[in-house]
């Protein structure tokens, strides 16, 4: 089907249904302390049947896995274009980094005199951030950019409370991420959604109607979800802080204008960053990340603590602000991924951050100008690090859809893009590069692109039936939503 070797498939057997009962991986070294009885220990709560354990040699344990490792799809092995997610290569100097004795081996409660050197960065760590910001004040306790996102409304909210005026509404815009609405109801906020205009952007009279005096904060991603930067950004912000509103923007597209704009210049009051996005840790997969929040003055003190900072004997330490919101992470949060965002931006430097959020534009702009007239372009106009074509030409002439698009994809070998996100674009096929991908990668995409769109003018059953060449065909994703079943069991004998 595809120009891609074929692999040897996986079995199908989970590791439990491998091996055999005289199989061993590990010998167990001779008991040489008296016996303890378990039952006592234990309160008399000891199973009654064996646990169910995989019986297998050493050789097949370490094949099991790497078979499983193989089968897996990461950006170092293969294009990422997933769109809003910035899966970018991250440098591996940054991993050996945090790995270091002096930052992993280190314990929450060690006394802050003996991890000045972890002090140290993350203060450096809140300096740069708040520069890249344009906002002075940040804390680097949230564990990813949803928490972020409910860490800046908790301060938005204990501004407005301390004032005397609690509020009632958050708007947001209808090209959202989805965790904006859920932060909000979790702040205990009503959700006002305003439409987009034409062009993508802000519909300003619908703003202007939705603006009074119960609205506390206006959610807003810039650029947008749809690889826009709003042109009419200081209007949009003036206008909220008029009725005494807050600003909150949404800093998951920081890949677009590190270094070039900074949320705080275009008048927001509060931002979030996804360092496991922009900043040089591995995203996906539900491993560990970082949200940290940069706000204007008037919500420093309202910041959960305790933050690190500068003591005036040239030390430093941890304060906590005097209207503090409380923690919002246990101890100072993911410290790993901060020391890879540390290595990142110092390693780059200001001017590194600028050509690498220049790179990213330039990248998108020229996948845009590639596959526009292939497939449907609902935005044409310059986009920032990402942008959104249609699949909807596609559908009503060939009947192919976009999750068809993205599934014939993974024969070709890539990562498909984010695909009916954002819900605003009909068949939405949303591409995001990076910056870390050569032309070559590039053309190469655009090439199997082309190629796809091709087929589904000739063949769209080909497409409808796609994947072939990947380890599991094409799923019944239905089905299993409404049949989760993550659990293995043992077969009745």
């Amino acid at each position: 089907m595809s120009e891609r070797p074929l692999r040897e498939p996986l079995t199908g057997r989970v590791i439990f249904e491998m091996g055999s009962p005289d199989a061993r991986c590990v010998e167990a070294p001779i008991i040489d302390v008296p016996k303890p009885d378990l039952s006592a220990v234990l309160g008399g709560q000891l199973r009654q049947t064996p646990p169910v354990l995989p019986q297998v040699a050493e050789i097949d344990l370490a094949r099991h896995y790497a078979h499983l490792a193989e089968a897996n799809f990461g950006v170092d092995n293969g294009f990422y274009p997933l769109g809003s997610c910035t899966m970018k290569y991250n440098p591996k100097i940054n991993e050996w980094a945090c790995r270091l004795p002096g930052f992993a081996g280190t314990h929450p409660y060690q006394p802050t005199e003996t991890v000045q050197g972890v002090l140290e960065l993350m203060v450096g760590l809140q300096e740069a951030l708040a520069e890249v910001a344009g906002l002075p004040a940040v804390t680097l306790q949230p564990a990813a950019g949803a928490h972020g996102e409910l860490t800046g409304l908790m301060c938005i909210r204990a501004y407005h409370v301390a004032n005397g005026d609690p509020r009632k509404r958050v708007i947001i815009t209808d090209s959202a991420h989805g965790t904006n609405p859920a932060s909000v109801a979790m702040c205990g906020y009503e959700v006002t959604t305003i439409p987009s205009n034409e062009r993508g952007g802000v519909d300003l009279e619908a703003l202007r109607a939705a603006l009074d005096t119960d609205v506390a904060a206006l959610m807003l991603t810039n650029p947008n979800t749809l690889g826009l930067f709003d042109e009419n950004i200081r209007v949009i912000t003036d206008a909220t802080h008029a009725v005494g509103a807050l600003a909150y923007c949404d800093g998951a597209n920081m890949n677009a204008i590190m270094g070039k704009a900074r949320p705080g210049d275009m008048g927001f009051d509060a931002l979030h960053i996804n360092l496991h996005k922009t900043f040089s840790t591995p995203h996906g997969g539900g491993g560990p990340g970082a949200g940290p929040v940069a706000v204007r003055d008037i919500l420093a003190p309202y910041l959960p603590g305790p933050l690190a900072a500068r003591l005036g004997d040239g030390a430093f330490g941890l304060q906590t602000p005097e209207r503090s919101i409380g923690r919002v992470r246990s101890f100072n949060g993911n410290v790993g991924v901060l020391v890879r965002a540390y290595a990142y931006v110092r390693a780059l430097g200001g001017e590194g951050l600028e050509e690498a959020s220049e790179q990213a534009v330039l990248s998108a702009n020229y996948l845009k100008e590639k596959l526009r007239g292939a497939y449907d372009l609902p935005y044409d106009q310059t986009c920032m690090h990402e942008f959104v074509l249609s699949g909807k030409r596609l559908r009503k002439e060939f009947g192919v859809h976009a999750l068809d698009v993205a599934k014939r994809l993974l024969d070709y070998g890539y990562h498909p893009p984010t695909i009916y996100f954002p819900l605003i674009v009909e068949e939405a096929i949303m591409i995001e590069p990076t910056e870390t991908e050569g032309k070559q990668t590039l053309d190469r995409f655009v090439e199997i692109m082309l190629r796809i769109a091709e087929e589904a003018e000739c063949d769209p059953d080909l497409l409808h039936g796609a994947p072939y060449d990947t380890p599991v065909r094409r799923l019944d994703e239905a089905g299993a939503i409404k049949n989760l079943d993550v659990a293995w069991r043992p077969k009745e004998v």
